[in-house]
C-alpha cells in the first residue's frame, strides 16, 4: 500500500466527533498534536489544496505518513488532551514553550508539622504549595535568600521535637527560627510560613498589619527583644515591598501578556500584578513559531503556561483578540474552582499602558537575547573554523565526540562518550561504557573495548534501519566528523586500530588529546600540534576534553558506588542477588538505604518490615 493510499484510508474512517489528532511520519515519531470539534472536518482540510496553507504546514503535511486519533466528550477535553500531548511529546511542528521541563518553582512543604521550602522542577499532588513558574533558577535562589532573613524557616533534615539540647549554625545567624529547641512553636511556626506565601502572592499589606500589632504587643508587656526581631522583619518586608511598584488602582490580581518577535524568534513577556502592585516578571521563548500568526502563538502560550502555572489570576490582560478565548476561558474557571476569570483586550487607559508596557520590555528582552546568541554562534564558529585549519579537516567539524576512561587501579572502570554538535554538547548522546572484558589498570585495551562497542552499534543502527518502525539511536547511527581520544599518542594508536578494523578508514577525523597542555597528535606525525592559547578552537577543545573526564569520573563514581554497596550486601544475611539487585537500583548507596524509612525498604517484595530494619542496622 502507497503512502497516499494509506492516507486516504485513515481520512475516510475518521469520526465526526470532538477529540485530538496526532501526525507522524514514516520513524512513528509525533511531529504534530491538533485538537478539533469536528475530527473528519479539521483532519481533512489538511490534504485539501488550498492558498491558505502556509508553507510550514505544507512541509508537516509531506512529511505525514500516519496519523492517529483520539475521540473526547467535549471541547474542553478535547483542549486539556491537546496540552497534555504536547508537554509529553514536544512535537517538531507545535508552537512549544522552549524548554518548558525545566521551570523552577518555589515549593512550600504545607502538609509537613515544620513546613520547609524549596525548589522543585515539577508540582505534585501532596499537599504542598507551590509558586511558580520562574525561568530562572538563579533568580529564585535569590529570592529565597531574602525570604529567609524575613521568615528563618527550617532547611535541615532533623526530625523536630523541640527537646534538641543545641540548635544548628543557621539559628545562631539569625536564619532559622529553631523550631528544633522549641524557640518557636508549630503554630508560631507555621503562621510564619503563611506569612512567606502572602508575601510570595503580593499580599504583604496583612502581614505587615499583623507584625507590627505583635510587635506593640510585645513592647507593651517589655519583651523588648521579641519586639526588636519583630520591628527587624518589618523593615525588611517594606525595604523589599518599596521595590513593587503601584500601577493599578484596582486591587485585583492580574497577568499582562505582551510579545515581540524577531527573525523567527518569539518572546512572551509576562507582568504579575497582586492586588494592584508588580511583584514580579518573567520572560518565554517560544519554539515552532516560524510562519505563525501572533494571535495563535499568545493563544498556544496561554495554554502551555497556564497549564503549568501554580495561581490563576482573576483577569488575563492581552495585545490582541484569540481565537480559542471562550473555551480557554472556561478552561482557566475550572482551574480557579469555578471562580470567573476575565480575558481581556484593553483598549484604552491605565490597562492598555501596561500591556504596551510588557511589549517594549518582551522586545528589549528579545533583542539581548539575540545579541548573547549571535555572539556564542559567532564564537563557536570561529572555535571550530580554527579546529578545522588545525587539522586540516575540509569542512568544519558538525559533530565531535570525545572519550575518556576512568578507573581506580583498574577496578569498576567505565569509559564516556560525549558529543558535541555545532561546538554545544549535546547531552542526550552522552553515553557510558562499562568496561567488561578488560582485567586491571589499562586505560589503552579498555579505550579499544570502549570504540570497538561503539562502531559496532554504528553498523547496528544501519543494518536496523530496514526494519519496520525502526527508531535511530542518534547517538550511534551517525559517525563523527572528529573523533577524540583523551590520553595522547597511546591512547590514538588504539583509536586508529579500532576504525581500521572496522572499515572506517578516512570516513573522519581522529586526533588524541594529551594530558597536559592540550597538545593534539594526529595518525602518521610523531609532532604535536597546538592551539593559541586564547583561541576559541583552544577554549572549545579544553570544555570537550573536561567535560569527557566530568562523565567519566561521574560514571566511575556511581559504579564504584554500587559494587561497594553491593559487596556490603554480601554480608547480610537472607538477601540474595535479586533482592540486593533491588536494593541497588531503589537507593543507589548505602546513604540511600540508611536515609530511608524501614516501611520504604520493605516495598521490595521478599524484605519483610523486620528484614528491613535488619539491613538498616547491619549497614550502620
Amino acid at each position: 500500500m502507497t503512502r497516499d493510499e494509506k492516507i486516504n484510508n485513515i481520512l475516510t474512517s475518521l469520526p465526526d466527533s470532538p477529540g485530538c489528532y496526532l501526525m507522524k511520519d514514516e520513524h512513528g515519531k509525533i511531529i504534530y498534536v491538533g485538537k478539533a470539534i469536528n475530527l473528519k472536518s479539521r483532519v481533512r482540510s489538511y490534504f485539501q489544496k488550498s492558498s491558505d496553507h502556509s508553507y510550514k504546514t505544507i512541509r508537516m503535511v509531506r512529511n505525514i505518513d500516519d496519523i492517529e486519533w483520539i475521540v473526547v466528550a467535549s471541547e474542553l477535553e478535547a483542549l486539556i488532551l491537546e496540552m497534555n500531548l504536547i508537554k509529553q511529546h514536544r512535537p517538531f511542528y507545535n508552537v512549544r514553550l522552549k524548554d518548558d521541563k525545566r521551570y523552577p518553582y518555589i515549593k512550600v512543604h504545607w502538609q509537613d508539622d515544620f513546613p520547609k521550602v524549596s525548589v522543585t522542577r515539577q508540582m505534585v499532588q501532596d499537599g504542598s504549595r507551590y509558586f511558580g513558574p520562574y525561568t530562572s533558577v538563579w533568580a529564585v535562589h535569590q529570592t529565597l535568600d531574602i525570604l529567609r532573613k524575613i521568615f528563618p524557616y527550617l532547611t535541615c533534615a532533623r526530625e523536630i521535637t523541640g527537646n534538641d539540647p543545641r540548635p544548628c549554625l543557621y539559628y545562631d545567624i539569625k536564619l532559622c527560627s529553631g523550631p528544633c529547641i522549641g524557640a518557636i512553636n508549630k503554630q508560631d511556626y507555621r503562621l510564619m510560613i503563611e506569612d512567606l506565601m502572602r508575601f510570595l502572592e503580593g499580599k504583604s499589606d496583612p502581614v505587615l498589619k499583623r507584625l507590627q500589632a505583635e510587635m506593640e504587643t510585645a513592647s507593651e508587656s517589655m519583651n523588648y527583644e521579641k519586639a526588636a526581631t519583630l520591628r527587624d522583619q518589618i523593615q525588611a518586608i517594606e525595604t523589599v515591598v518599596e521595590r513593587q511598584k503601584i500601577i493599578s488602582d484596582e486591587r485585583k490580581d492580574s497577568d499582562v501578556i505582551a510579545m515581540a518577535r524577531n527573525n523567527g524568534e518569539a518572546c512572551v513577556q509576562v507582568f504579575f500584578i497582586r492586588s494592584g502592585k508588580l511583584i514580579g516578571r518573567e520572560y518565554f521563548i517560544l519554539e515552532g513559531t516560524e510562519e505563525e500568526k501572533n494571535a495563535a502563538i499568545l493563544e498556544e502560550f496561554i495554554k502551555q503556561f497556564y497549564s503549568q502555572a501554580a495561581y490563576i489570576p482573576n483577569k488575563v490582560l492581552l495585545p490582541q483578540e484569540v481565537e480559542e478565548a471562550r473555551i480557554i476561558k472556561e478552561w482557566l474557571n475550572t482551574r480557579r474552582g469555578g471562580e470567573k476569570v476575565q480575558i481581556k483586550v484593553p483598549k484604552r487607559g491605565q490597562s492598555k499602558e501596561l500591556v504596551e508596557m510588557a511589549a517594549e520590555n518582551a522586545a528589549e528582552t528579545l533583542r539581548a537575547l539575540e545579541v548573547r546568541w549571535k555572539a556564542d554562534t559567532d564564537r563557536q564558529r570561529n572555535a571550530l573554523g580554527e579546529i578545522q585549519e588545525l587539522l586540516s579537516m575540509p569542512e568544519p567539524p558538525n559533530r565531535i565526540e570525545c572519550y575518556d576512561i576512568s578507573n581506580i587501579q583498574g577496578s569498576a572502570s567505565v569509559g564516556s562518550m560525549v558529543v558535541f554538535e555545532q561546538g554545544v554538547p549535546n547531552k542526550k548522546l552522552y553515553r557510558r561504557f562499562n568496561i567488561k572484558t578488560v582485567t586491571g589498570p589499562d586505560d589503552f585495551a579498555s579505550m579499544k573495548e570502549v570504540l570497538t562497542r561503539r562502531f559496532k552499534n554504528y553498523f547496528s543502527e544501519n543494518e536496523a534501519k530496514e526494519n519496520p518502525g525502526y527508531k535511530p539511536d542518534l547517538a550511534f547511527s551517525i559517525l563523527p566528523d572528529l573523533l577524540i581520544v583523551d590520553g595522547g599518542k597511546g591512547q590514538l594508536r588504539q583509536a586508529i586500530d579500532v576504525v581500521r578494523e572496522m572499515g572506517l578508514d578516512e570516513k573522519f577525523t581522529i586526533a588524541g588529546l594529551a594530558k597536559q597542555e592540550e597538545e593534539i597528535f594526529l595518525p602518521g606525525n610523531p609532532e604535536s600540534f597546538r592551539l593559541d592559547d586564547h583561541s576559541q578552537g583552544y577554549y572549545l577543545v579544553q570544555r570537550i576534553r573536561d567535560e569527557a573526564h566530568r562523565f567519566a569520573i561521574t560514571a566511575h563514581r556511581n559504579r564504584r558506588g554500587k559494587i561497594g554497596l553491593a559487596s556490603r550486601l554480601d554480608t547480610i544475611h537472607g538477601i540474595g542477588p535479586a533482592r540486593r539487585k533491588e536494593l541497588i537500583n531503589r537507593f543507589g548507596s548505602i546513604q540511600g538505604i540508611l536515609d530511608a524509612d524501614a516501611s520504604e525498604i520493605a516495598k521490595i517484595r521478599g524484605i519483610s518490615l523486620d528484614k528491613a530494619n535488619q539491613i538498616k542496622a547491619e549497614l550502620e
